[in-house]
Parts: structure tokens; sequence; C-alpha cells
């Protein structure tokens, strides 16, 4: 038991039978120790052994194990790169597109919806809420003060959505939000990186997308790649309706006012750098050539 808890990030996701495989003895002796520890379910030993883990995962921690590693900076850059891949296919294969149809079905059903993300994943609820929002979505993600997150909650009604980002041991703001809606009666959706996260155990449903990283940032490649696939369930509800609201973009994406232009200079300007000075009483330069001629 001690080497587990001593190495919890190369336990935490193995079954009875592949950990007792790892350590060498029975699964039998796997279930007895843990019932021993006051467990009915190696799934309750699981969920508080990711806990354990995740609790150890701090930007310190990640950094400084990626640096005890034998990279070169290209090296460690490929491996970033590699993790990123794997976390897409990871997404790919495990993805239900189901569940995610029927939260693009929920998100039309619903008046508003409230995207919710504290600090770094801000941004996937703002990517989220800006892709929503141009096919007739009425979506939000609230910035500023955690006051003004809650009084955006207390707006919501039970016809709305809140839809909540958080992922690891999961920020007390983005939790305490679902909290608040769901005693509203609001209903909540999670998008997170385990089933027992906060976030999956306090939302109505979620959807799990991986972001392991050896950057101590870790990495949003996949929940972007998920978001995606959010908005393009939620294009494809409704398609006729989706293309009538991006219609009445059509002018301004074609039109030269909404994007970047060099400034035009005038072609007196541009000509006259090229020209020789005139003399001071107004005649032309003259031309080439002893007798006047053009040579």
């Amino acid at each position: 038991m001690r080497a587990i808890l001593d190495n919890p990030k190369e336990a935490y996701f193995l079954s009875s039978r592949e950990l007792a495989r790892r350590y060498s003895v029975d699964a039998a002796t796997i279930v007895r120790t843990i019932q021993a520890l006051g467990y009915q379910r190696f799934a309750d030993f699981a969920a508080d052994l990711r806990e354990h883990f995740v609790r150890q995962i701090t930007p310190y921690t990640v950094a400084k194990a990626a640096t005890q590693e034998k990279r070169s900076v290209g090296g460690h850059v490929e491996h970033g790169l590699d993790r990123d891949s794997e976390n897409l296919s990871v997404l790919k294969s495990t993805l239900d597109t189901d569940r995610v149809v029927a939260l693009a079905t929920q998100i039309h059903r619903s008046g508003r919806i409230l995207v919710v993300g504290v600090d770094l994943a801000a941004s996937l609820a703002w990517f989220l809420a800006y892709g929503l929002m141009p096919v007739g979505l009425d979506a939000e993600a609230p910035v500023g003060s955690a006051g003004n997150l809650l009084h955006k909650i207390d707006l919501l009604t039970e016809k709305d959505l809140l839809i909540a980002i958080s992922f690891g041991r999961c920020l007390k703001e983005t939790v305490h939000a679902v909290r608040r809606a769901r005693a509203r009666g609001v209903p909540t959706f999670g998008i997170t990186d385990g089933s027992t996260t906060p976030i999956a155990m306090q939302c109505d449903a979620h959807l799990l997308v991986p972001i392991s990283s050896p950057s101590f940032t870790g990495s949003y490649v996949a929940p972007m790649a998920l978001i995606n696939a959010i908005t393009l369930a939620c294009t494809h509800l409704q398609p006729k309706r989706a293309l009538a609201i991006l219609r009445h973009t059509e002018k301004d994406y074609r039109s030269g006012e909404r994007w970047y232009q060099e400034p035009l200079r005038a072609a007196t300007d541009r000509g006259r750098s090229d020209l020789p000075s005139r003399r001071s009483n107004g005649r032309g330069p003259r031309p080439s050539g002893a007798n006047g001629r053009s040579s």
C-alpha cells in the first residue's frame, strides 16, 4: 500500500487486476487490503487515490518533473506535442457523440446559456460562448469578479442552462457556481477531466476530456476540440436556422470594412519619388543625349 500511495500517478487509473499485476500480488490481496481500509468497493478506493494524486499536482511539481527528464529543449517541445496528440486520440476514442448531441439539444432548448470558467479555463468558456452566439444562441461567459458571476446566476431560471468548465481538483468559484445554480433549479452541465471531479459529481451531466501535459499549464488542445464538436452539433442540429442567421453576417464578412487592408497611397505620391527634381524655371528634365534626342 505504501508503494501505491507513494506513486499514485502510476496506479490511480488501474483496475484491481492491473494493480495486482503491477505489484506482483493476487487481485484478491488487493481487494482484501482495500476492504481492510474501510472501502466496500474498489471504485471508491480508486476515486480517493485519484484525489490523492491530483492534490499532489501543482505547476511546480509538473515543471520540476519535466526538468528532471533528460531532453533537449526541442525534445521537450516534441514531447508536449506528442502528449497533445495523445489527448486528441483519447478524446476521439472515448467521446460519446450521442451525449454531445444531447447537450446540443439541451442548449437549443435553453433560453440562456451561462458558460462558467475561471482562471485559465475562462479562455475555454469564452470560446464556447462565442461559438454559440453566431448561430442564434443566447450564450455568455461572465468576466470580472465572483460577485458579477453570482448575479448572473441569480438571473437564470429552470429554462436556462449553466455549463461549468474546470479540471482536476476544480476551482472553488466554478463549483460554487454549479451548486448555486442547482439550488435555484437551473440545469447544469460540466466539462471536466474525470468522473470523480467536483464538477462531474455536482453537475446533472458531464463530458470528459483529458488535459494531461508536461507543461505546467496543462493542455487545452483536447478541450478546444471538444468545444468545436459541441458548436458543430449545435449548428447541424438546426442547420436551416443556423444558415438563416449566418446569412445576415455574409455582407460583413465579404466587405472590406471587416478586414484589415494596408492604406492606399496616392498614385502621385508614388510617382513623384521616382521622378528627377524639376528645374527652377519650371521646364521638365532635359532629354538625354548630346543633340537633345533620346539615345
